[in-house]
């Protein structure tokens, strides 16, 4: 009888303990856990622009007159050469034909200084006067072949003004807008109009350290890296462009540094002091990657819940590189064989055990764009 109780005690003890091991089991979380992602990977960076023409310059008056006619309207494209505006010129022409008089009678007074001192050279080889009157008539020449020269600077003076009343275009382009109308007194230096060639432009973007470092260590030296534009209206500009060239040194105050990119232009969509944003395409190599969502912040530092052997959760810190879209580059702290929270870290506790769930790579970077 004793022998059956004690059969009966033991029997009643191995239940319990059973029933006590499944309530464990059945009290411990299930957590979907996974592992990094090691891939090679593209990713964009989006920076604000301002568009330059290649060249876009002022016209300006280089003499004072009334604007006689403009023979070109604003926002139309004009040829190199091609006459913008006319000045009033009736005083440079009066100019002009004074100085050429002044000239005239100057080559004669040299013509005259000459022939006399031909002649006193002559009468002094003959004895006839002193070497002094032939000093003079040297002196008489010399003069007047000095005013020769004065004369023609100023007829050359009057000629370039006369010239400068009739304003041409410097190169082809598109004429801006025109702020002084027909009838218009201008002084010398006055704004007519200004004119952009826009059949390329620079886009210039300012890109912080750290992403240069990223941009310079990741291009190959031998190809100019490729780009797009973002318009204002969100579309993509039709020709990509290329980065030709970075400035030499950083901005003190914002810590950037700024980047020149080049489009074509060939439509004439892109306009001298538009807008968009400059597309850069970086390319990285064996970039470990995480989902956002599997990461939390105390203080300013990020950290993952991973599991140990026993499937116990220990916090680990780790160093982000970039942001990929919902997914971070993780630069330190994990190895690619660790296996981390992969969502629900709001229900988890440091050294709890729990009941994981694999996710695969696969089902983990189908969420890459979401």
């Amino acid at each position: 009888m004793k022998l059956l109780k004690i059969s009966g005690f033991y029997a009643l003890a191995l239940v319990t303990a059973c029933s006590t091991d499944t309530e464990i089991k059945q009290s411990e979380e299930k957590f979907p856990v996974a592992n990094p992602v090691v891939m090679d990977t593209i990713y964009t960076n989006e920076y604000v622009a301002d568009i330059h023409s290649v060249q876009n310059v002022e016209i300006r008056a280089r003499v004072k007159g009334y604007i006689e006619a403009i023979h070109i309207d604003e926002g139309k494209p004009v040829k190199a050469g091609q006459l913008l505006f006319s000045i009033s010129n009736k005083e440079y022409r009066e100019s002009l034909t004074r100085a050429k008089a002044a000239l005239k009678s100057a080559v004669a007074e040299e013509k005259s200084a000459l022939v006399e001192l031909q002649s006193t050279k002559s009468l002094v080889d003959k004895k006839v006067i002193s070497k002094t009157e032939l000093e003079i008539a040297q002196a008489k020449f010399e003069a007047a072949s000095a005013k020769v020269e004065s004369a023609k600077s100023d007829e050359a003076s009057a000629s370039l003004n006369l010239s400068l009343t009739e304003i041409k275009a410097p190169f082809d382009g598109i004429i801006n807008r025109i702020p002084n109308k027909t009838g218009s007194l201008v002084d010398d230096g006055t704004l007519l109009t200004s004119i952009s060639d826009n059949k390329e432009v620079f886009a210039y973007f300012n890109v912080s350290e750290k992403e240069y470092l990223a941009i310079i260590s990741s291009d190959n030296s031998n190809q100019k890296k490729e780009v797009e534009l973002l318009l204002a209206n969100n579309e993509l500009h039709k020709q990509k462009g290329v980065v030709e060239t970075v400035d030499g040194e950083f901005d003190k105050t914002t810590g950037n540094i700024a980047f020149r990119a080049r489009f074509s232009n060939p439509d004439g969509i892109l306009k001298h002091g538009s807008s968009g944003k400059v597309r850069l395409r970086n390319e990285l190599k064996n970039a470990m990657i995480i989902p956002q969502k599997s990461t939390f912040d105390i203080q300013e530092k990020t950290y993952v819940y991973s599991l140990n052997q026993y499937n116990e959760l220990q916090v680990k810190s780790i160093v982000v590189k970039q942001r990929l879209g919902n997914f971070y580059v993780i630069s330190s702290g994990l190895h690619v064989t660790d296996k981390i929270i992969y969502e629900g870290i709001q229900k988890a506790k440091e050294g709890e055990e729990i009941l994981p769930q694999l996710i695969t790579p696969e089902q983990m970077l189908s969420q890459w764009e979401k």
